[in-house]
């Protein structure tokens, strides 16, 4: 009864505006310190709410160790930022693999594989490496969002570490998604496996790409806010409520093309009432609010499915 009232008092809130506004002071608190930011509370503010998009640049920042929590030292290392970003771009025109031309996610792509050591001379073959093309689909994400190419250059690289500390147990992920598609809806899920279209659910790119380019910017960004927190398990709630989302088109699909067709078709007004339903199905089946910590982990259990508590939407 208590939680029940809880969700009731949010959703009332938040209908009047009031929430986004408690929330937002809460964050300028968080932010106001002008030493030492917590990097701790920063995470659990964006495991518990939606960072507002004014802040949402900054937060993202410091909590994927672009800058510091040194308040002080923001200035100098930005400095440092975009002298070693223009440095990256100077040496990849100097070898005339870059131009004005270049699209912007690949030259990131290629700034990365330069930083990291990993740059080879039949460059052209990595930038169609799966994984690599994840870091591309997150740069072009972001800016469509953000402005600055050296924040977004940057923010890129977080992201992307973050893909690439959980990449070995994206199989896990995806057959953690399985389960709980088949706990949460059995029908959906006899009916993707019988016509042979479960294997080809794009679940991983999906994942290495923390859903970019299949979701849109505006929602996107609050599944993000979770990610920055700690969570990668909150995708796997993503992917299944953008099956149960679109269920009743996908049961009327015999061919995996439809169905990659049906998935491939998903606006803007849809992706985010997947996005709430999929926050809020993470927080009810066990999100942890304190990162490092808790049930929040692949190597935890799935949670108890809620008997249908995510209702089909469309």
């Amino acid at each position: 009864m208590a939680t029940d009232e809880r969700n009731f008092r949010s959703s009332y809130y938040e209908k009047v505006g009031f929430r986004s506004v408690e929330e937002k002071k809460s964050l300028e608190i968080l932010l106001k310190d002008n030493k030492t930011l917590d990097k701790v509370k920063l995470q659990q503010f964006c495991l518990r709410f939606t960072v507002p998009g004014i802040y949402r640049n900054f937060v993202w920042k410091v909590l994927l160790n672009v800058l510091p929590v040194h308040v002080e030292s923001h200035k100098f290392v930005m400095e440092q930022r975009e002298q070693e970003y223009n440095d990256l771009v100077h040496a990849l025109q100097l070898m005339r693999i870059v131009d004005d031309q270049t699209p912007k996610p690949e030259l990131f792509l290629l700034m990365w594989l330069l930083e990291r050591g990993r740059l080879k001379y039949d460059w052209n073959t990595q930038i169609d490496n799966h994984l690599h093309q994840s870091l591309c689909r997150i740069s072009q994400s972001l800016l469509n969002v953000f402005d600055n190419d050296v924040d977004i250059y940057w923010i890129s690289k977080g992201f992307f570490k973050f893909v690439d500390k959980f990449h070995n147990d994206v199989p896990r992920l995806i057959h953690f998604t399985r389960n709980l598609l088949e706990k949460e809806d059995q029908e959906l899920f006899n009916h993707l496996l019988n016509i042979g279209a479960l294997n080809a659910i794009p679940l991983q790119n999906w994942f290495c790409s923390c859903f970019a380019g299949a979701i849109s910017e505006p929602s996107l960004g609050k599944i993000w806010d979770k990610l920055a927190g700690g969570s990668c398990r909150v995708l796997m709630y993503v992917a299944v409520v953008i099956l149960i989302t679109v269920r009743r088109h996908l049961l009327k699909c015999l061919m995996t093309e439809n169905v990659l067709k049906c998935l491939n078709s998903i606006t803007e007004e849809m992706a985010e009432v997947i996005v709430n339903k999929a926050i809020e199905m993470w927080q009810q089946c066990g999100s942890f609010l304190t990162p490092g910590t808790g049930p929040d982990s692949l190597k935890a259990h799935l949670p108890v499915s809620r008997s249908k508590a995510v209702q089909n939407i469309t």
